[in-house]
Parts: structure tokens; sequence; C-alpha cells
């Protein structure tokens, strides 16, 4: 890591009372992977040959200025994982397999599987209009809601103006970092807009759609995020993965700092506090923490039927295409062809952090990559950054 970085990334903060604990019942699997000796620079190998290949790689990531990175990769050779640079930079706490990464819009894969278990349930049609779920107190700020199915806010083809673009939120969000957003503060914000396309005319990624699932998810079930626990986490272990399950779960001591390059100079500082008041207000669209673990064994088990039944999982790859007629989208997936091989997963970024969770079919590879260094504001750090991703997929699908 450069000097000049970590130097720069001390913010001086007032005293805070201690960070809550996790549940007791979840520390084991934290303490087991740390007695396995999977801390930074370490890693947990099965079978690869490719693995040092992927260390150098990660290693010249860091040297580049990003403050902490995680890998992990299951294929047919196994599974391998590994962890470099800092968790934390202030008190030189390595950067660990155990540690928690905000997952950002991966976490609308969750979102997108808590709905569609709803489907299966016959609670909620993919083609009915949303007025019919989302309460009138809450369709009334969308323009032409009537209009607006289930399945166009899956994959993004509603035409529902982006919340994140309208100049009222943006100012508020930077002016007051402290402010926790209610789920209707958002529809607010687009209250009269017009729809920017033709319901069902073409796609567009927008995080509204989301929030407004999370709404209808409430609506249906009465607790949106005790549904994904319930049909998600639980079924498949889940036990390093948390939403919501109690106030505090975005203050656990095991979650990583965040860092930003601010004014774009190549300099990071800690944006902890913003990152994590930004991410506690989002629902739906945003959210999540896991571990590289659990985050690859929740990709497998959706890809592996664990999840959903095989003519759900075929509507959620059923992919609408771009503007230049690719396919780009499905129910909560993004469609990629990387270096000739198809995928499927998702990728997320925020103020202080940068993820993605693919799966190769043709490779039978699954792949997660989590920065603890913002990904949506501009930086000379994100041209090294996406360089250096590309050599990860040479290595990775050669």
């Amino acid at each position: 890591m450069k000097k000049t970085a970590a130097k720069k990334a001390t913010t001086k903060t007032p005293a805070k009372k201690a960070p809550p604990k996790r549940p007791e019942e979840r520390l084991h699997v934290s303490e087991e992977i740390l007695e396995s000796g999977l801390l930074a620079r370490e890693t947990r190998r099965v079978g690869t040959e490719k693995a040092s290949e992927l260390e150098k790689v990660l290693d010249e990531l860091v040297q580049k200025g990003v403050p902490g990175v995680v890998l992990a990769v299951q294929s047919d050779d196994g599974y391998w994982a590994t962890a470099r640079g800092y968790a934390r930079i202030e008190d030189k706490t390595p950067m660990q397999l155990c540690h928690l990464q905000y997952l950002q819009s991966i976490s609308k894969t969750y979102m997108a599987v808590a709905i569609l278990k709803l489907h299966e349930e016959r609670k909620i049609e993919l083609d009915e209009p949303i007025t019919k779920y989302l309460p009138q107190q809450y369709h009334h700020y969308i323009t032409g809601a009537e209009k607006v199915t289930v399945r166009m806010l899956l994959n993004h083809t509603s035409g529902i103006p982006e919340y994140n673009f309208q100049p009222a939120y943006v100012s508020y969000l930077l002016q007051h970092p402290d402010h926790y957003f209610q789920p209707e503060d958002y529809l607010k914000y687009i209250e009269g807009k017009k729809l920017v396309f033709t319901p069902g005319s073409k796609h567009v990624y927008t995080n509204t759609n989301y929030e407004i699932l999370a709404m209808i998810a409430d609506a249906i079930s009465g607790d949106h995020a005790k549904l994904i626990r319930e049909v998600i986490f639980k079924p498949l272990g889940l036990t390093n993965t948390f939403y919501r399950n109690d106030p505090g779960y975005l203050k656990y001591p095991e979650i990583v700092n965040s860092y930003w390059d601010r004014y774009s100079n190549g300099i990071v500082e800690n944006a902890s506090q913003l990152q994590r008041m930004n991410v506690a207000s989002l629902v739906g669209d945003d959210g999540i923490v896991t571990t590289p673990v659990d985050a690859i064994k929740f990709l497998k088990g959706l890809a592996e039927g664990k999840l959903l039944s095989d003519s759900t999982m075929k509507q959620m790859k059923t992919w609408v295409n771009d503007d230049k007629g690719e396919k780009i989208y499905g129910l909560g997936l993004v469609y990629r062809v990387i270096n000739g091989f198809e995928a499927f997963g998702h990728s997320g970024g925020g103020i202080g952090s940068g993820c993605e969770l693919y799966y190769f079919p043709e490779k039978h590879l699954y792949y997660f990559i989590a920065l603890n260094l913002g990904t949506v504001t501009d930086s000379p750090l994100h041209a090294e950054v996406l360089t250096i991703r590309d050599k990860l997929y040479d290595i990775m699908l050669k």
C-alpha cells in the first residue's frame, strides 16, 4: 500500500460505544476460519494450480493503492480463497476471509430470489401490475404505476425514474450523511416525475425498481428482510451473511472499514460512516454483508437449484437486451460474456466498496471479489482496478 494513502486515511471521530456483537450462535464460524489460518496473505488452496498467479495479481492491486481485497474461486479443482491488504488502515488490521464485505447491488439477486419464492407460493404474479401488491399510500408517488408489472421491476424495464439521479436526493445525502432514509422517502424524490420510457419497451438499470420490490415483499410477507433470511440464508446455511437481522448489524466488528478517493487524486480517505449510513438506509437494492465463503455458497446454491424450481430459474435467466440488442439482464441477474465465456451473477459498487459475484457454467467456476474502496466516484485507481480485474479473468478462464 502506498504510504501517502495510509497517511491520508486517518480521520478524527468522537469516542463511540463498543460495536455490537454478532449473535453468539454465529461466532463459531468465524472462529473456525481464524483457526484454519485464513488470514491476510494466507490462502486456502484445494487443487488450484493458478493460485500463485492470482496472488501476484492481488498483490499488484494493493500495491497500486487499493486498501484491501478478498478473492474466492470455486471450480472443479476445488475451493480457493485469499485476502490481501488491510481491512482497517488506521490500526493496520490485515484483511481476513472472516471479514464481512458489503455486497452493494449484488443484494438485488437475493431480493429477486425472495420475490420469486413468493411467486412459487402463488402469492404474487409476475405479470400483474404493481398496484395490485404495492399499497396505494406508496404507489401514488409513481407516475403510470398501473402500467408497470412486477416482472418489469425485476428486469429493469419499468421506465420508473432513478431516485439516485435526483439532485434533491444527492444533495441531501451529502449534506446530511448521518440521515437515515425510510423506503417511502425514495419514492418522494420521484413523485410526479414522468416515466423515462414506455414500460416494457427497453432496459435501463434502476435502483428504484428494487426499492419498490422490497416494499411489495413487505406488504405481502410483513418483512422482506426476514423473508430473505428465511428463504435464502437458512436453507443454504449462510451463517455469516447478514441483512437487517438487528439494528446494529452494520457495526459488527468483522465489517471492513470503507475508503474512497474523495478528490480523485489517488489518495484514499476513510468513508466508513458515510458508507454505513447510506447502506443502512437502502432496502432491496442493497444492504447485505457477507464473507467470500458465503457469497460463493449463495450463487452456487442458486445455480444448483437449491432455492428455486427449474421453471422459475428458466424465467430468472430469460434475458432482456440492451440498446445494442445484446443480452444483459434477467430477473435479478446480470448476463455477461467474458473472454468468450458466458457468465451470470451481479456486481455492486458503493461509496466505500466494490464487488463482483459470477458463475461461468461452461467452466463450472464461481468467482467473488470485494474491495473496501469506493467504485462510484471518479478515481485514477479505478482504471488500475479494472485492468487488474481483467488479469484475474485471464488467469481463471484460461
